[in-house]
C-alpha cells in the first residue's frame, strides 16, 4: 500500500509541478472536468514587428524651404507693389491661341510662313493682347522713359540757369521767415538723405544677397537635372534591393518555424495536463482506496476471529475466578465484604464477536438487562460478516495501477516530442514552399515596368540639363555685370549723400558763425558747393540709376508675377497644359513621355500626393502595383499547408480494462452494505462487565481492613489474580478492539461514497480518454491558426513596406514635384524677392532724388550772405570781401 502511493506520486510528479492528491484525499472536492480554455493569440507579441532599413534609394533630391528673414516685410511690400502693377490674371485659357496660336512665338522667331499666319502677324492682334496683358509694365516703362529724359534735361537747364547766375545764387534782402525756411529745408533734406540712406542700405544688402544666392541657385538647375536622371537610372537596381529585403521576413518565418512543432506540443500538453493529471489523481486515489480497503478489511476479519478466540479462552478462567471471589466475599469472616458483593458479582464477559449474523443469549446476563420472561438471560445483537466481502475481493487487485498510472503520465508527458516528430515533414514542406514564394516575390523586380518608359523623361531630362547650361552661363554674366552696376550707382548715391550731409553741416556751422547776414563765411560757402555737387551728380547719374532699375523691375517683376505668383497657385501649369501657349517644340506631355490622360499639372498634383512613377508614364499596359502586392498569391500554399495539417498525438490509455474491472469489481463487492454501525456498538461493550483493575483495587482494600491473616490472604491472593488477569489477556484483548476500531471507522467513512466515486472515477477517465484527442486536435487547429496569422503578418507588413518604399522612395514621382518646388524656392524665395526688393531699393533712392535735388538748390541760397538792394554792382559769387552796411547820407 505504502509502496503503491509512492510510485503512483513519482510517476505524477516526473511532469507535474503540484503532485496528486494522495489516497487518503478521497473525501476533498474534486475539480469539475472540461475543456481545456482556449489559448488567446498575441498579435502584440514581442517580435511581431520586422525593422527594415531606413534608407532605401540613394539618391534623393532634398526639398528646400524658404527660411524666414528680416527682410520680410520689405518682400511683403514689394509683392504688393507689383500686385497693383500686374492686375491681370495668368491666360491659361490660351488668349495667344484665339485666332493665333502662338504668334508670340512665332513673332519672336520670325517665323510667320503661312499666309494666314503672316496676315495675323501684321495685325498684331498678339502683340496687343501682350500689351494689355503688361498694362501695368508699360506705364512704369513710359514712366521711366519719362524720367530718363526730364531728369537730364532739367539738369541741363539748371547748368543754363546757373551760368546766368539765376539759379543757386543768394537771397536779395533779409527777412524774418527766412530762418523758419531754413530750417524747414534742412529738415526735408535731411529726411530725403535719411529716407536715400536707408533705402540704398536695402538695396546694398539685397543685391549682394542676390549675388550670393545666383550663383547656386543657378548651379542647383543642372544639378536636380543630372539628380532626377540618376533617380530614374536606378529604379531597377533599387527595386531589386527592396525585393532582397524579402530576406528580413523569410529568416523570421524559418526562425518562427523552427520551434513551432515544440511549441505546440508544448501548448497542448500545458493546456490538457490540469484535465489529465485530476483524472490520474482520482484513479490514484480510487487505486489507493481499494488496497486500503482490502487491507482493512482482512483486519476487521481477523481481529473479530481473534477476539472471539481470545473471549472463549477467557470464559471459563472468568468464570472460576467469579465464583472463588464471590465465594470468599460471602465467608463470614470476610469483614465489609458485602459492600463489593455487588461487583464481584457483575464478573462477566462483556462483548461478543463470536456469535456473527445471529442472536445469542447469556446466561451472564444481568437481570436488569434481561428480556422479561428470560430471567438470568441476555440477547447479544449480531456482528455482521465481511468474509462474504472478502471473498468477492478475492485476487485484487489483478493489475498494476501504480504502472498504469506511470505509462498514462509518460504518454501525456511525451506529447511535446511526439508533435515535434509529426510535424517534421510539414515544417519541411513550409521552407520549401517560402523558397517558391522569395521566387513570386523576385517577380515583382522582374516585371516592373518602368526601365523602358523612363527613357524618354531621362533624355528629356538630359536635353534640358545641356541646353540650361548657356542660358545659366548668359544670367550669371548679366548678374555679375547687374551687381557691378548696382555697386557702383549705389556707391555714387552715397557719394551725393555725403556731399549732402556734408553742405548740410558746413552751411549749418557757417550760420551759426556769421553775426550779419550779409557778412561772407567760408564754410557756409563750401556748404553750398557741396550741395550743388550733389545736385549735379544726381543730374548726372539719374537716368542711370532710373535705367538700372527699370531693366531689373522688368525681369525681376515679370518674373514675379508671370512666374512665381502662378507657380504658388500651380497656374502656370495650366498655362504650359493649354495648347498654343508654348511651341510644338516646348510639348512637356510627350517629352516626359506622360499618360496619355495626364498633363503636367495632374501629374505634378500626382507626384505630390506620392504617387509612383509607372502611375504618372505613357505605358502600354496599366500597372497595378497593389494588385501585385496582395498577401493571398504569396501565402496561399503557406497558408493551405497549415490548414490542411492534421496529425495524430497517439492515444492516451489512464486506464486499461483490468484495471476497469478491478474498480467494477470492488463497487460491487458490497463493501458500502456491511453494517459497520453494529460494529461500532459492539465495541462500546467492555471486554468484562466489572472492570478488572477497580475490583483488584476494592479487594486490596478490604485486605487491610481484616483480622482474620486467613481471609486477608486469601484476598491479597485474589487481588493478584484478577491483575494478573488483566494484564494477561483482557489488556490484549482491548488493544485488538481499538485496531478494529480503526479499520472499521474507516470503513464506514468510506463505504457511503463509494459507488460513486468509483462511478465518477471511471466515467472521468473515460471522458479524459475520449476527449484527449479532440481537445489536443482542437488545441493544434488553434496555435497553427494563430501561427499562420502571425507569419500572414509578417507577409503583410513586407508587402505593404514594399509597396510605400517603392511609391515614396526607389520608384516614387515625388522627386519630380520636389524638384518643381525646390525651383520654385530658388527661383522665387531666394532670388527673386532680393532681387525686386533691390530695384524698389534703388528706385526709391532715384525717385527720392528728385525732391533731394529741389531741397539742396533751395537751402544753397540761406547758406551764402544776403544781398542788400541798396548794394550796387559787383559780383554775387565772386566778392571775397566784406561789404560793409550802407546807411543814408545827411545833407
Amino acid at each position: 500500500m505504502p509502496g503503491l502511493a509512492k510510485q503512483a506520486w513519482d510517476g505524477l510528479g516526473a511532469a507535474s509541478t503540484q503532485p496528486p492528491r494522495g489516497a487518503r484525499g478521497g473525501n476533498k472536492p474534486r475539480q469539475r472536468l472540461g475543456f481545456a480554455d482556449p489559448q488567446q493569440c498575441q498579435p502584440g507579441s514581442p517580435g511581431a514587428v520586422l525593422r527594415f532599413t531606413d534608407r532605401h534609394a540613394e539618391i534623393r533630391v532634398p526639398a528646400l524651404h524658404r527660411v524666414p528673414s528680416s527682410l520680410d516685410p520689405l518682400y511683403g511690400l514689394v509683392r504688393r507693389c507689383l500686385d497693383l502693377i500686374q492686375q491681370n490674371p495668368l491666360p491659361t485659357a490660351g488668349p495667344w491661341g484665339r485666332g493665333c496660336h502662338g504668334d508670340v512665338f512665332h513673332l519672336a522667331q520670325g517665323t510667320c510662313s503661312t499666309p494666314s499666319l503672316v496676315q495675323r502677324c501684321r495685325r498684331g492682334s498678339p502683340v496687343a493682347q501682350v500689351v494689355q496683358y503688361e498694362l501695368g509694365y508699360v506705364v512704369c516703362a513710359a514712366v521711366a522713359l519719362l524720367f530718363t529724359v526730364a531728369v537730364p534735361v532739367a539738369g541741363m537747364c539748371f547748368c543754363y540757369c546757373r551760368s546766368r547766375r539765376r539759379c543757386g545764387g543768394r537771397l536779395r534782402a533779409h527777412r524774418r521767415s527766412l530762418g523758419c525756411r531754413r530750417r524747414c529745408l534742412l529738415t526735408c533734406l535731411s529726411f530725403t538723405s535719411l529716407v536715400i540712406l536707408v533705402s540704398v542700405t536695402c538695396a546694398f544688402v539685397t543685391s549682394q544677397r542676390v549675388k550670393g544666392q545666383m550663383e547656386p541657385g543657378l548651379g542647383a538647375v543642372p544639378s536636380t537635372l543630372r539628380t532626377l536622371r540618376q533617380h530614374l537610372a536606378n529604379v531597377p537596381q533599387g527595386v531589386q534591393m527592396v525585393v532582397d529585403k524579402f530576406e528580413v521576413p523569410r529568416k523570421q518565418i524559418i526562425s518562427d518555424l523552427g520551434g513551432l512543432s515544440r511549441s505546440v506540443g508544448l501548448s497542448i500538453h500545458a493546456q490538457l495536463k490540469a484535465m489529465t493529471y485530476a483524472a490520474l489523481a482520482d484513479l490514484q486515489d480510487r487505486a489507493g482506496d481499494l488496497q486500503t480497503s482490502l487491507h482493512h478489511l482482512q483486519i476487521v476479519h481477523r481481529t473479530a476471529r481473534a477476539l472471539a478466540a481470545a473471549r472463549a479462552e477467557l470464559e471459563p478462567a472468568l468464570r472460576e475466578r467469579r465464583s472463588r471471589v464471590v465465594a470468599l466475599l460471602d465467608d463470614p469472616r470476610c469483614t465489609s465484604c458485602a459492600s463489593v458483593l455487588g461487583r464481584a458479582h457483575g464478573l462477566q464477559l462483556g462483548a461478543d464477536y463470536g456469535k456473527v449474523g445471529t442472536g445469542s443469549w447469556s446466561p451472564w446476563s444481568p437481570p436488569h438487562t434481561a428480556a422479561p420472561g428470560l430471567t438470568g438471560c441476555f440477547l447479544h445483537p449480531k456482528v455482521p460478516s465481511v468474509e462474504k466481502v472478502l471473498k468477492a475481493l478475492a485476487g485484487l487487485p489483478r493489475s498494476d495501477f501504480a504502472e498504469m498510472i506511470r505509462q498514462g503520465n509518460g504518454t501525456f508527458n511525451s506529447i511535446p516530442e511526439l508533435a515535434v516528430e509529426r510535424m517534421a515533414q510539414v515544417i519541411q514542406d513550409l521552407r520549401a514552399d517560402l523558397a517558391r514564394t522569395a521566387e513570386k516575390v523576385q517577380s515583382i523586380a522582374d516585371g516592373f515596368p518602368l526601365p523602358d518608359y523612363t527613357r524618354p523623361a531621362s533624355e528629356a531630362l538630359l536635353e534640358a540639363e545641356h541646353r540650361s547650361r548657356p542660358y545659366l552661363r548668359e544670367a550669371e554674366r548679366f548678374e555679375r555685370y547687374r551687381w557691378i552696376a548696382g555697386t557702383v550707382l549705389c556707391s555714387i548715391i552715397l557719394l551725393i549723400l555725403a556731399c549732402n550731409v556734408t553742405g548740410m553741416a558746413l552751411g549749418a556751422y557757417g550760420l551759426s558763425k556769421r553775426e550779419d547776414p550779409s557778412d561772407y563765411e567760408c564754410r557756409g560757402e563750401a556748404g553750398a558747393k557741396f550741395l550743388l555737387v550733389g545736385v549735379g551728380l544726381a543730374f548726372l547719374f539719374s537716368w542711370l540709376l532710373i535705367l538700372l532699375v527699370f531693366a531689373t523691375f522688368l525681369v525681376g517683376g515679370n518674373i514675379q508675377t508671370l512666374v512665381c505668383r502662378n507657380w504658388v497657385n500651380q497656374e502656370i501649369y495650366k498655362f504650359i497644359d493649354t495648347p498654343g501657349n508654348l511651341p510644338p517644340s516646348m510639348n512637356v506631355t510627350r517629352q516626359l513621355n506622360l499618360r496619355r490622360d495626364s498633363n503636367l499639372s495632374s501629374a505634378y498634383r500626382e507626384c505630390k500626393s506620392g504617387a509612383g512613377l509607372w502611375e504618372v508614364l505613357q505605358l502600354d499596359s496599366s500597372y497595378d502595383l497593389d494588385e501585385h502586392l496582395k498577401t493571398p498569391q504569396y501565402t496561399a500554399d503557406f497558408q493551405k499547408r497549415l490548414g490542411d495539417f492534421t496529425a495524430d498525438l497517439g492515444d492516451v490509455r489512464l486506464l486499461r480494462s483490468e484495471g476497469r474491472q478491478d474498480l467494477e469489481t470492488f463497487a460491487r463487492s458490497g463493501v458500502d452494505e456491511v453494517d459497520y454501525g453494529r460494529f461500532q456498538e459492539e465495541m462500546k461493550n467492555p471486554v468484562v462487565q466489572t472492570s478488572l483493575p477497580g475490583l483488584a483495587r476494592n479487594l486490596e482494600g478490604l485486605q487491610k481492613m481484616q483480622r482474620n491473616s486467613t481471609v486477608a490472604g486469601r484476598l491479597a491472593a485474589e487481588a493478584r489474580a484478577l491483575w494478573h488477569m488483566q494484564n494477561s489477556t483482557v489488556q490484549s484483548q482491548e488493544a485488538l478492539v481499538a485496531k478494529l476500531g480503526e479499520s472499521v471507522q474507516f470503513l464506514s467513512r468510506l463505504a457511503p461514497h463509494l459507488k460513486e466515486r468509483v462511478r465518477r472515477t471511471l466515467a472521468t477517465t473515460a471522458s479524459v480518454e475520449a476527449r484527449l484527442p479532440l481537445q489536443a486536435q482542437q488545441i493544434l487547429r488553434q496555435e497553427l491558426g494563430c501561427f499562420t496569422r502571425k507569419e500572414l503578418r509578417y507577409f503583410a507588413q513586407y508587402l505593404n513596406w514594399v509597396g510605400q518604399t517603392l511609391r515614396e522612395d526607389v520608384a516614387s514621382c515625388q522627386p519630380l514635384a520636389t524638384a518643381l518646388d525646390n525651383g520654385r524656392v530658388i527661383l522665387c524665395d531666394r532670388i527673386a524677392e532680393p532681387w525686386n526688393a533691390f530695384w524698389f531699393s534703388l528706385g526709391c533712392c532715384t525717385f527720392f532724388l528728385i525732391p533731394s535735388i529741389i531741397f539742396a538748390v533751395r537751402l544753397t541760397k540761406h547758406f551764402r550772405p544776403i544781398r542788400n538792394r541798396l548794394i550796387s554792382t559787383g559780383s554775387e559769387e565772386t566778392c571775397p570781401f566784406h561789404i560793409p552796411r550802407v546807411t543814408a547820407l545827411k545833407l
